[in-house]
């Protein structure tokens, strides 16, 4: 059935509509966040947000308690112990159009009072994979969790252990310091861990990121040990003592204590340069050995960062400029007719 347009619904509708978005979004982010097995496309989920929040715009009085526009992930696993995070893992607000990327400048740009020009900002490749949070202290690794739903994630310290690339000991490292990232898996690799399932008649899994999440996501540390994930450190909670004075200068300072950090992060100034770097990157994308699904734009400026703060579920100072869904072609290259018992013809 078509849906209505947002902007000829009643009240009455739209209570119902907002119900049903409800259910479905929540739905969904079990379906993706905790059992690793996404029924609806990132494109869907996205669309079916940004028509929740259009409805709740013009009937803010039906805005629901259990509002998807509230809620980050889902809630952890029962399978694993909790981590109560020290700095909330939010999400991100989300970029569809380049005119989207002028506003979060001009609006950030309104928010602290400053010209546009004076701002300036990093962009980075949107990984398609599973955040995680991992906490050191006097430069130990002692504490690995998800996401979960914002405030609580899974411990799944052990199985992070067995990364490659998470380091376990840093040197000249804040005493406290909590790294955010992304694990995540190549293509060639998910493609060789692919082959091992069929040839062990084992089932496959659907794509890069289902495969990271359930890897990761395994009660035993021996199978995620078995798997191979990767991890890229893009930003922090928890800190003893500031990393730098900008996001780049930060990320910089990941890479010296010997994290993975993404190399097609740049410094940009103003939105015209975002977009055209968006653009770079997105022309290179089915080119990476990896999935993306996006660039993220961060406000380079800490100090700037800590005035803006934060919406109940996005920081002010970031947004996600989301990529249209990937689209191949496929050569037909033949048609084999087959002859039913009653003499139907049948491609």
């Amino acid at each position: 059935m078509a849906e209505q347009d947002v902007n000829t619904l009643t009240e009455a509708a739209a209570r119902d509509e907002l119900a049903r978005l409800a259910e479905a979004l929540a739905a969904a982010n079990t379906a993706y966040h905790t059992e690793d097995a996404p029924e609806i496309s990132d494109a869907e989920y996205d669309r079916l947000k940004k028509r929740n929040a259009a409805i709740e715009v013009r009937f803010p009085e039906l805005k629901r308690a259990d509002s998807p526009s509230e809620k980050v992930g889902a809630a952890p696993s029962d399978g694993f112990s909790k981590v109560t995070h020290a700095q909330a893992m939010l999400s991100l607000g989300n970029a569809f159009e380049d005119a989207d990327v002028d506003d979060f400048v001009a609006r950030t740009a309104k928010f602290l009072g400053i010209a546009e020009a004076s701002l300036s900002f990093t962009a980075e490749p949107k990984i398609d994979g599973l955040s995680l949070s991992l906490r050191y202290e006097n430069g130990q690794l002692v504490q690995a969790a998800t996401r979960g739903d914002g405030a609580t994630g899974e411990n799944v310290t052990a199985n992070a252990r067995t990364i490659a690339s998470i380091p376990h000991q840093l040197s000249f490292a804040p005493d406290i310091l909590e790294v955010r990232g992304e694990v995540y898996m190549r293509h060639d690799d998910f493609a060789a861990l692919n082959a091992a399932q069929e040839a062990r008649g084992a089932k496959s899994f659907a794509n890069p990121r289902n495969a990271a999440a359930g890897s990761l996501r395994q009660l035993d540390p021996e199978i995620t040990r078995q798997r191979p994930l990767a991890f890229f450190a893009y930003a922090w909670g928890a800190l003893s003592q500031p990393l730098a004075e900008t996001q780049m200068e930060a990320i910089l300072r990941l890479a010296a204590l010997g994290f993975e950090t993404n190399p097609l992060t740049a410094l940009c100034a103003g939105a015209k340069e975002l977009v055209a770097h968006y653009d770079m990157i997105g022309a290179a994308r089915s080119d990476l050995p990896y999935d993306i699904d996006g660039v993220v734009y961060k406000v380079n400026d800490l100090e700037l960062q800590a005035r803006l703060g934060f919406r109940s579920t996005t920081p002010r100072w970031a947004i996600a400029h989301k990529f249209a869904a990937e689209l191949a072609w496929t050569r037909l290259e033949g048609i084999d007719i087959q002859v039913g018992r009653t003499g139907a013809l049948s491609p």
